[in-house]
């Protein structure tokens, strides 16, 4: 039965590969057709749209995803990502039926297949956020200048203005470049706040965002509250400190355990490799405990870029 299972799913598996191949080939000749176009509008209809419409959950989902990989700054689609976490789902589920055999090889492969992708993504987040709040105060400074000098205090002119010259650095520099791009295309000033967030990912940057979702909706003048926000962050400077360090100790913490028992195998492989070999990869206990291994360490990997956003 499980057998018969894993032979469909991997033919699913090969379907759904050359599946995304020949997607992948006519994108290519496509966008070679269009490469004198800037902007491409993308009908909204067929099947993605239906199920949008059908099942607003997918609709949340596909929402979620879409601000994540913006953010990562990667051209892939929420739905080729969704695509791709089935094709891995399959994958598991092939592998875990010929190397286990059994339920429990099936269900664990399956699901760390398919959860990979967004942990890493996440994981990719985090990194990232973690560079940039290190100079979100001097990136502060900087719009707080421009503002108070700007006249008429129009945000939208004080971000173009805040970006010209090398005043503000790298990595915040990309980031107050992508808000001010997204408000210049005409997008919702609150799509372009929470993209904003997102790529920034901290408390200080949910407090920024407020103010200047007040400056861009409301026109309001906001100089004092940058001016309040930016003496906080000084005050909270040794503080966001001891947070980083807490959080680096978290992402070393997510890569012990797999370091652990890859040196556990070596040893092992190294002492006495015939054993090693019969236990480990002929021996079912010997592969249920191998199994349980990487469980216990993905497992821990996802509490660890879990801590990290929430300490974030």
């Amino acid at each position: 039965m499980l057998m018969e299972a894993a032979k469909y799913s991997f033919l699913l598996l090969l379907f759904g590969l050359v599946t995304v191949s020949l997607r992948g080939l006519l994108e290519l000749l496509v966008r070679r057709r269009r490469a004198r176009v800037r902007l491409t509008y993308f009908r909204q209809g067929g099947m993605g749209s239906r199920m949008r419409q059908a099942f607003p959950v997918y609709s949340r989902l596909l929402r979620h995803l879409s601000d994540q990989l913006e953010v990562y700054g990667t051209s892939m689609r929420p739905g080729s990502f969704v695509l791709g976490s089935f094709l891995l789902f399959l994958a598991g589920f092939v592998a875990g039926a010929l190397a286990f055999g059994t339920v429990k090889g099936v269900l664990t492969l399956s699901v760390m297949a398919v959860a990979a992708p967004y942990l890493l993504l996440r994981l990719a987040l985090v990194s990232l956020q973690l560079r940039t709040r290190m100079d979100f105060l001097p990136a502060v400074e900087v719009l707080y200048q421009s503002y108070v000098l700007a006249s008429p205090r129009n945000m939208r002119v004080v971000l173009k203005s805040a970006l010209e010259g090398e005043r503000m650095r790298y990595p915040l520099k990309p980031v107050f470049e992508q808000l001010h791009r997204n408000l210049s295309a005409n997008r919702g000033v609150e799509e372009s706040l929470r993209l904003f967030a997102s790529s920034l990912g901290h408390v200080w940057a949910d407090y920024l965002t407020g103010i200047l979702r007040i400056a861009l909706t409301e026109g309001n003048d906001v100089s004092e509250n940058l001016k309040e926000l930016i003496g906080d962050m000084r005050r909270s400077q040794l503080a966001d400190e001891v947070e980083r360090n807490r959080l680096l100790e978290i992402r070393i913490a997510n890569f012990s355990p797999l370091l652990f028992l890859g040196l556990f195998l070596i040893v092992n492989f190294k002492l006495n490799p015939e054993n090693a070999y019969h236990y480990y990869l002929l021996d079912p206990e010997g592969r249920s405990m191998l199994l349980d291994a990487f469980l216990l360490i993905f497992a821990s990997f996802g509490m660890g870029v879990y801590l990290s956003m929430k300490r974030m």
